[in-house]
């Protein structure tokens, strides 16, 4: 670990600052790609099919129960809509938007931030930059022997701050790219899975309504 210990001398203070914004970086990114793969990700399309089964047999409470098996934007759009069943088809159609309006936020979380992290590292790096060139440039006179020591860590610092700023931006641009897409994929399947539980509410939600049971008042929060 001697090489890391070294390139942490050379590096100066702002690639320590730099170091700091990294490992925010990475475990923003990790964060939320655990979310995109795990909680925030559900076969829509397959979550509706089944849905619509349960629903065709006027089984209301197994789909609720269905929808309780996951904390996905899609099970919880379709809880809030399931709960408002009895209540007719505007107030199913208000109780899916106003869970899409609380979720939509959540999806979204964090995901902007990475752009900004993008611009603050390479500025700290082009700082890191600026001040290993002003200890090059003050070094010229002196003698030689100390000129080419002190040139050698001041170009040393520049070149480290430099590289590691743009690398962690890098980072973070392909980062905010591909959660980015994520985001608008899980956006889009939520939409459309509102519109289409909400047609299928709808088409068949008045037979399945007059067996469902009044829906207790801490449920519609759900």
């Amino acid at each position: 670990m001697s090489w890391l210990s070294d390139v942490f001398q050379k590096g100066g203070p702002f690639f320590i600052v730099n170091t700091f914004f990294l490992a925010i970086v990475i475990g923003l990114i990790v964060e939320r790609a655990i979310y995109f793969l795990g909680r925030g990700h559900l076969n829509a399309k397959a979550f509706l099919e089944q849905l619509r089964k349960l629903l065709s047999a006027n089984n209301v409470d197994r789909a609720k129960k269905l929808c309780d098996a996951t904390t996905a934007p899609v099970a919880r759009v379709a809880k809030a809509g399931l709960n408002r069943l009895h209540r007719g088809e505007a107030a199913v159609a208000q109780a899916m938007e106003e869970t899409m309006t609380d979720t939509l936020p959540e999806v979204k979380t964090r995901i902007g931030a990475l752009w900004s992290l993008a611009n603050i590292t390479t500025l700290v790096g082009l700082l890191g930059t600026i001040t290993g060139l002003i200890r090059t440039f003050a070094s010229l006179g002196d003698d030689p022997a100390a000129q080419r020591e002190k040139l050698s860590k001041g170009i040393s610092e520049a070149m480290y701050n430099t590289a590691f700023g743009l690398g962690i931006a890098l980072i973070c641009m392909v980062g905010h790219l591909l959660l980015s897409a994520a985001m608008k994929k899980v956006v889009s399947d939520l939409e459309a899975f509102s519109l289409r539980f909400e047609n299928l509410l709808a088409d068949g939600g008045s037979a399945a309504a007059s067996r469902a049971p009044a829906a207790p008042t801490e449920d519609l929060e759900s």
